[in-house]
């Protein structure tokens, strides 16, 4: 007999563990459909929690063959273990893994592993180390995405990889190519770079980091040059092949490269496959995005989706907002999320962070805006720590003054946008911001200053 459930959520990501909770809190009998060992998907197993854990320890390395000595440090004899990296890379995620196993008992969600698929009428099948058939009055598929590649590019889990495979490599290698100047490419790129590797990375589009700010993206790919990292813009890479030397990667008009290793960063896709949508009725686009309504309800009668599953911005955080605002409706009828105020970080060094419109979306749109903006250099607490690259830019409403969008490029940007976020979500202006003391000597001050430049009146520069 099939067990029954107020909730099946199928994928225990972000958006999945954190709407299971959420559900339960609120009466909910739920269950959690996940085929992998640990729980947090993607985020956690193989993406933005590794991928950091790597930047961290990375930074450290970097500083102490580099500035250190500038400071009066001298470390003599610091080398590299690749294996203590991995292992505390591992022992990061299986800690935070941990977390959450205890955070489905604390909440008596019942957890079920295995593959789910929708059989239809409210009917779910889990096979796996798991097996079972369960009933759900209500469904929600979280499963989240995979990495995508490009025609006559296929990761061989060797030598031709994704960042799954980056984030694990047993030694350095001397030369790195990347295939995509996105937010995952460049991370990753710069973890290898640190330690190493001379990195090549590879775009089709005449910029890196579609989707951020210009004037943003055109600084960090200034200041990640200066720091080695070699970009080929407007290459369009058409064949990559591994060998016993090494990878070959074929470039239309160009000479071919060859190199140690291939990242492929190309972006991610929605994770659909063999979950049984056709039969339950459940629509997607031409891309393969799962269609949802503003209660994030499908084309099928009480089945549901969130995350990157239903595209917009593939971030953890959405994610998690979403799949508290599909409890709250589901259960309430009422639930919040703005997706304006959703902040995006990318964690090179320096970090670059961003919420609400870029420049570029206002003049598009013809939107009349004022901008102020100030620089790091300027910063006391950014010239102490020897961090002085990158800025802050607040554009504002030309008319209302209303905080439109903030862009951020330095140490700490990752940080620093939280308050520009809360900001806007409470339909700051930059007035507000400016008038607002903040503590001296502290990075956030750059916030406050590019605030007071939006009306020219900016005290230190």
């Amino acid at each position: 007999m099939a067990d029954a459930f107020d909730l099946i959520v199928v994928g225990a990501g972000p958006g999945g563990y954190v709407a299971a909770i959420r559900a339960s809190q609120l009466g909910l009998k739920v269950a959690l459909i996940e085929r992998e060992t640990q729980l947090g998907g993607t985020c956690l197993r193989v993406g933005c929690i590794p991928s950091k854990a790597l930047l961290e320890t990375s930074e450290l390395y970097e500083q102490s063959q580099k500035s250190f000595a500038e400071r009066g440090i001298i470390i003599q004899g610091a080398a590299l273990d690749i294996a203590q990296m991995m292992k505390h890379k591992q022992g990061v995620v299986n800690m935070l893994d941990g977390g959450i196993q205890g955070l489905m008992k604390k909440n008596k969600i019942e957890r079920f592993a295995g593959h789910g698929r929708l059989k239809g009428n409210g009917v779910v099948e889990v096979t796996g180390s798991q097996p079972a058939t369960l009933t759900g009055k209500k469904i929600l598929i979280a499963t989240g995405s995979v990495s995508s590649s490009l025609p006559g590019i296929q990761p061989d889990g060797n030598l031709i990889g994704t960042s799954t495979e980056a984030l694990s490599w047993p030694e350095v290698p001397k030369h790195l190519v990347v295939i995509g100047a996105g937010v995952i490419g460049l991370e990753l790129g710069t973890v290898w770079r640190r330690l190493g590797s001379q990195v090549t990375v590879l775009e089709y589009l005449p910029r890196i980091l579609p989707g951020i700010d210009s004037q943003v993206a055109a600084e960090a790919q200034k200041i990640l040059e200066k720091q080695g990292m070699k970009f080929r813009l407007g290459t369009k890479v058409t064949l990559v092949k591994a060998n016993t030397h090494g990878c070959t990667v074929e470039i239309e008009g160009s000479e071919p490269v060859t190199c140690d290793r291939v990242l492929i960063a190309v972006g991610r896709k929605p994770c659909t496959d063999n979950l049984g949508l056709d039969e339950a009725g459940v629509k997607m686009d031409k891309r393969g995005f799962i269609q949802v309504n503003a209660a994030y309800r499908t084309t099928a009668e009480n089945v549901y989706a969130i995350g990157d599953v239903i595209g917009g911005a593939m971030l953890a955080h959405k994610a998690e907002e979403e799949g508290i605002a599909f409890a709250e409706k589901l259960v309430t009828g009422h639930g919040h999320i703005n997706y304006v105020t959703i902040p995006a970080v990318i964690y090179t060094a320096p970090e670059i962070a961003a919420v609400g419109a870029t420049e570029d979306s206002l003049k598009e749109a013809g939107i009349k805006y004022r901008a102020g903006r100030f620089t790091f250099a300027a910063n006391g607490r950014a010239r102490a720590a020897g961090h002085t690259e990158g800025f802050v830019k607040i554009l504002a409403d030309a008319e209302t003054d209303r905080v439109l969008g903030v862009h951020i490029i330095g140490a700490h940007a990752g940080e620093l946008i939280a308050e520009a976020a809360v900001a806007m979500e409470f339909g700051a202006s930059s007035e507000d911001i400016a008038r607002c003391c903040h503590a001296h000597p502290t990075l956030a001050e750059a916030v406050r200053e590019a605030a007071l430049a939006v009306d020219k009146r900016a005290i230190h520069s």
